[in-house]
């Protein structure tokens, strides 16, 4: 029953911006980490950037200073704010919760389906 539904990506120039929307719904007791990953083609999914609950911050090296991820609990979402992209950022951008479906349950990680970046002249 829980879903998570990305947004925002498309294609830009490089040196544009993006930002990337995720939304989780369903049965939903509380939300953990929240993050965001990518797949080029040939490559294998890599971290891009995830905010936790109650920890710290952690970016990829390879967008430090470019990229900006932030959430509102309220609505169960998490954004990724992506600035002087480059051709190297073209991938499929993932997003990931670890969610309580109820007070005593464990986490469980979801994913989202997916949504397309492409930086290209």
């Amino acid at each position: 029953q829980v879903q998570l539904v990305e947004s925002g990506g498309g294609l830009v120039q490089p040196g544009g911006s993006l930002r990337l929307s995720c939304a989780a719904s369903g049965s939903i007791f509380s939300i953990n980490a929240m993050g965001w990953y990518r797949q080029a083609p040939g490559k294998q999914r890599e971290l891009v950037a995830t905010l936790p609950s109650g920890g710290n911050t952690i970016y990829a090296d390879s967008v430090k200073g470019r990229f900006t991820i932030s959430r509102d609990n309220a609505k169960n979402t998490v954004y990724l704010q992506m600035n002087n992209l480059k051709p190297e950022d073209t991938a499929v951008y993932y997003c990931n919760a670890g969610i309580k479906y109820r007070l005593l349950s464990p986490l469980y990680t979801h994913w989202g389906q997916g949504t397309q970046v492409t930086v290209s002249s």
